[in-house]
């Protein structure tokens, strides 16, 4: 099973969001999870994946298979032996469930990325990866569903989080 998780902040609540799907080609989810939790914590510089990944380890909790990839919004690494949220995830997994970030702006160290260019779009998706190789990573998100540059189940979880 693969999975794209996203969350989303509010005052009162964060909500975390996991669409399950089987094949990168998928039109529609196989299912999905939503966890309402307590607001997250402060944004810390250098510190983002704190705020995110105590809600995605929570909804991941309720996935009743096992998982063969995790894709984020955002990045896997913020630079060469930087970690970031998706790395973070990757430990928090025990190194078993590959990670594949996708971000929708450059982070000012994105060289290590790699831009992928879906549908009609002339803006790049940033694909970053650990536990897969990043060129294959990045392969996986162009064979994603759907004719804009999000993807159609990225843009579905991120629905999700901000209409639960």
């Amino acid at each position: 099973m693969l999975a794209c998780m996203d969350v989303d902040y509010r005052t009162e609540v964060t909500v975390a969001a996991c669409v399950l799907f089987r094949d990168w080609a998928d039109a529609a989810e196989a299912s999905h999870l939503v966890e309402r939790g307590p607001p997250a914590e402060p944004y810390e510089p250098g510190q983002f994946f704190r705020r995110e990944l105590p809600h995605l380890l929570k909804v991941l909790a309720g996935v009743p298979e096992p998982l063969e990839t995790v894709v984020i919004d955002g990045y896997v690494w913020l630079g060469e032996e930087r970690p970031g949220l998706g790395a973070h995830l990757y430990e928090a997994l025990g190194r078993r469930v590959p990670v594949i970030g996708v971000a929708k702006t450059a982070f000012h160290s994105s060289q290590f990325a790699v831009p992928v260019l879906r549908g009609q779009s002339q803006r790049p998706l940033f694909v970053t990866a650990v536990g897969v190789e990043a060129g294959a990573a990045a392969e996986c998100v162009r064979r994603m569903h759907g004719a804009s540059r999000l993807p159609t189940l990225l843009n579905r979880v991120d629905r999700l989080c901000r209409d639960s």
